[in-house]
């Protein structure tokens, strides 16, 4: 993997939320054991440090519907501006083996996972795109893909989020290599200044295209708005996702019907696929496309 051009150091604090309900956050914690103290608490629990800007928090509920967690931080941490990152248990209906990573929020109407309708959590699109590459390098090593996935749940936060999550299907409990996968990338998670941000639009749920993007250029996507989120995205939402998306010079579609979505208008700049470097190349002198 290619070194992060700035690390965690000096950057805003890592909080990984581990909830006690969830046997992904429950093993990936046992490989930490218990860090020392840092003498603040949420709820009384006491908030530990793995690294000094690598904070273990434990929560006895599911972490879905911990809303407004942020607010139960103490003040010392949030003028810090963390970045709250879930391990996770990752269901779906074809019970596929994978690693993924996602924002938080509903572009809908409805909040059936957590969260409230129509309501976006700000999100960290370098370190997001940096737990995508790092996983996908370590799941080729035990034969799992990694993936971006859309924005789709909860819980409603003030602060950048995300989860990081292991599928692992009909198993009875989540592979310990995976375990030891998230273990290892979570805490060395960092953002690289060299990505440039968007806002991704339209595509699959599980985001192929923009997962592609990430890995093989230098793309960071903050909020990803499936396609099927699109049939119920309107401008409020579309304006909330951008603006969520620290950093965003503009959105990146998946295809060319996705771009012409009315709720787009004013919400900053087309991208172009190849307005983003190569990995390892040079950043190109093309400039936005527009709308």
């Amino acid at each position: 993997m290619e070194p992060a051009s700035d690390g965690t150091a000096g950057s805003s604090p890592l909080l990984i939320v581990v909830s006690e309900l969830d046997p992904v956050a429950r093993a990936v914690s046992a490989h930490w054991g218990t860090p020392e103290s840092t003498g603040d608490h949420v709820d009384g629990v006491p908030i530990r440090a793995l690294r000094p800007d690598v904070l273990v928090l434990r929560r006895p509920g599911l972490h879905i519907h911990d809303e407004e967690l942020d607010r139960r931080l103490p003040s010392g941490l949030t003028v810090r501006h963390p970045t709250l990152v879930f391990p996770s248990i990752h269901r779906s209906e074809r019970s596929v083996p994978c690693l993924t990573v996602h924002p938080l929020g509903n572009v809908g109407p409805e909040a059936e996972i957590g969260g409230r309708p129509r309501t976006l959590a700000p999100t960290d699109p370098l370190r997001m795109a940096d737990a995508l590459r790092r996983l996908g390098e370590s799941g080729v090593r035990i034969g799992w893909s990694a993936t971006y996935e859309a924005t789709h749940h909860g819980p409603a936060l003030g602060v950048p989020a995300m989860f990081v999550e292991i599928g692992f299907g009909e198993l009875a409990e989540p592979p310990s290599e995976a375990v030891r996968s998230l273990a290892q990338v979570i805490p060395e998670l960092s953002s690289d200044p060299k990505d440039r941000v968007a806002l991704a639009i339209g595509g699959g749920h599980y985001a192929p295209h923009f997962t592609d993007l990430a890995v093989k250029r230098r793309w960071a996507f903050g909020h990803l708005l499936s396609r099927h989120a699109l049939s119920e995205l309107d401008a409020e939402t579309a304006r909330s996702a951008f603006e969520q998306t620290p950093g965003a010079e503009g959105w990146v579609s998946a295809r060319a019907e996705d771009a012409g979505h009315v709720a787009l208008r004013g919400v900053g700049m087309r991208l172009r696929d190849n307005e983003a470097s190569r990995r390892g190349e040079s950043a190109p002198t093309t400039g936005a496309s527009g709308t």
